[in-house]
């Protein structure tokens, strides 16, 4: 039973105090809200490039175009020669019989052209598809292909690629270290806040030390007071998170611009997200008030 009375004791004077000291704290939580709603934004903006990213590399093939007069001896020789490449991690073989008979299916104008070569007419090349794992290292697996004996061409959006690539990977690693750095500035400003209300009740808590009050019961409500603020100051950037990524994802279809930058869709990811924001807020407040009781009053 004694927990529990030192538990609500705690509770309550750490609501005492953020009424009792209500500028510093609505100070401490408008700063969390201002804090907040930029990592949100950060960790939307992260996830879906990272979802972009995927959906490139799904979609993202090597084509492999053998040379002309290949006998089959050889194309199996070839595919077991690109299996073999630790970065492929799929490939689809399709002959020039297969290529051409795609292309009749999928467009009038090309079926009538190749009904005009006639039946021992077709200068398509054996082809190969290939998926691969990292998109990173696509530029030095489609060069290994290209060494290979009987490769002719092999084509893979080369340019275009590399930069989509570098883009994406310096807006996440941006809005990574964005998350990270607002945390810390979070932090810092809740510390200040609770550095404040430890001054102004150090005759308190000397006479609680004094009387044999342990360090956990004395640290117990300021770490309350760290975590209120921080749950408070999330309550706003939550409901920004929910309706703004909702509004936004109606306005533009599901896309970010263009088809192939797709969004996530908002129904249980903003949920996700705003639980993310509600257990930092509370973590780093929490923190917060640890550090300040610890540094500041050496219990």
């Amino acid at each position: 039973m004694k927990p529990i009375r030192i538990l609500g004791r705690s509770i309550s004077s750490a609501f005492k105090s953020v009424v009792r000291n209500f500028s510093l704290s609505v100070a401490s939580i408008s700063c969390i809200i201002i804090t907040l709603i930029i990592v949100s934004f950060a960790i939307l903006l992260s996830v879906n490039v990272n979802n972009f990213t995927k959906s490139i590399e799904s979609d993202l093939t090597i084509v492999v175009f053998a040379k002309e007069g290949t006998v089959k001896e050889n194309v199996d020789t070839l595919k077991k020669e690109i299996d073999s490449i630790p970065n492929v991690v799929d490939i689809e073989y399709k002959s020039k019989e297969d290529l051409k008979n795609e292309m009749k299916r999928e467009n009038e104008t090309y079926k009538n052209i190749i009904d005009k070569w006639g039946d021992e007419v077709n200068p398509l090349p054996d082809s190969f598809i290939i998926t691969v794992e990292k998109i990173e290292d696509i530029k030095e697996t489609a060069s290994t292909i290209q060494n290979l004996e009987h490769v002719d061409a092999v084509r893979y959006g080369e340019g275009v690629v590399e930069n989509l690539v570098d883009v994406f990977g310096i807006i996440r690693n941006i809005t990574i270290v964005a998350v990270i750095a607002l945390i810390f500035v979070t932090a810092f400003l809740i510390s200040n806040t609770i550095k404040i209300t430890i001054y102004s009740r150090k005759n308190e808590i000397d006479i609680m030390r004094l009387v044999g009050t342990s360090n956990t019961v004395i640290r117990l409500p300021f770490l309350f007071e760290g975590l209120f603020l921080g749950v408070i100051g999330s309550i706003i950037p939550v409901l920004c998170t929910i309706y703004g990524y909702v509004l936004l994802y109606d306005k533009m279809g599901g896309v970010l611009f263009t088809d192939i930058m797709p969004l996530i869709s908002p129904y249980n990811f903003v949920f996700k997200v705003s639980g993310v924001l509600i257990i930092i807020g509370a973590l780093v407040g929490m923190y917060g008030s640890y550090k300040s009781v610890r540094k500041y009053l050496k219990i």
